[in-house]
């Protein structure tokens, strides 16, 4: 049986209290050393700031992008009217933001392409005041209208760089249109002009030469 005396004996070994320093040792630099390759490896209190590239063209955005270590995305773009094709609308992180080496940054771009929209059922369909105001409000501009014989006012057809279009045609946006737009003037000059120009017909009795009697 061990006696009380013999169990705090310990306090004497000077071995004993060499293992427990040691021991406490070994677990703080094994902490110290996780710890510090943790931050390494995450890049622990690194940080750049994401440049600002809204409003450049995309190639100069990755550009700037890469000199800072991180890395250009375009998600997603979009027609913004007045804005040159190509240029940065949005991006996250935005400027100005602090982010780690090697961040990708989501760009938004105005679209390479101009959007097309397709024809609404306008021709034979609606009035000049109807149609134009119809396309106008989907983004389409106008010429001065294309007079037709007609009923006034009424639209017969449109034309997109001199060829006649027709409901659901896909057209870029804010083409230049025609519409041709009847007009009784030119129908009633047109009907005026085919009267006078058909050959009026002859009475037979009036080609027979006349019979002078005094020479009966």
């Amino acid at each position: 049986m061990i006696s009380l005396k013999d169990f705090f004996s310990f306090k004497r070994n000077l071995f004993f209290w060499l293992n427990i320093l040691a021991m406490i040792a070994v677990v703080i630099i094994a902490a110290w050393s996780t710890l510090h390759w943790m931050d390494r490896y995450t890049h622990h209190g690194e940080s750049y700031v994401v440049p600002d590239v809204k409003e450049k063209p995309v190639s100069t955005a990755k550009e700037l992008l890469q000199k800072e270590k991180m890395k250009a995305l375009v998600i997603d773009s979009t027609f913004v009217k007045g804005m040159p094709a190509g240029i940065v609308l949005d991006q996250t992180p935005a400027g100005g933001s602090r982010v780690k080496e090697g961040r990708t940054i989501y760009l938004t771009i105005n679209t390479l392409e101009i959007p097309k929209i397709k024809l609404p059922d306008l021709a034979d369909n609606s009035s000049v005041r109807q149609a134009a105001a119809k396309l106008k409000s989907m983004g389409f501009r106008l010429t001065e209208p294309e007079l037709i014989p007609g009923e006034q006012d009424w639209v017969y057809g449109i034309k997109y760089k001199g060829k006649n279009i027709h409901a659901g045609d896909a057209i870029p946006y804010e083409a230049l249109l025609t519409l041709c737009v009847g007009s009784t003037k030119m129908r009633d000059s047109l009907n005026i002009d085919t009267l006078s120009n058909t050959p009026v017909p002859r009475n037979p009795e009036e080609d027979e030469p006349e019979i002078d009697e005094s020479w009966f």
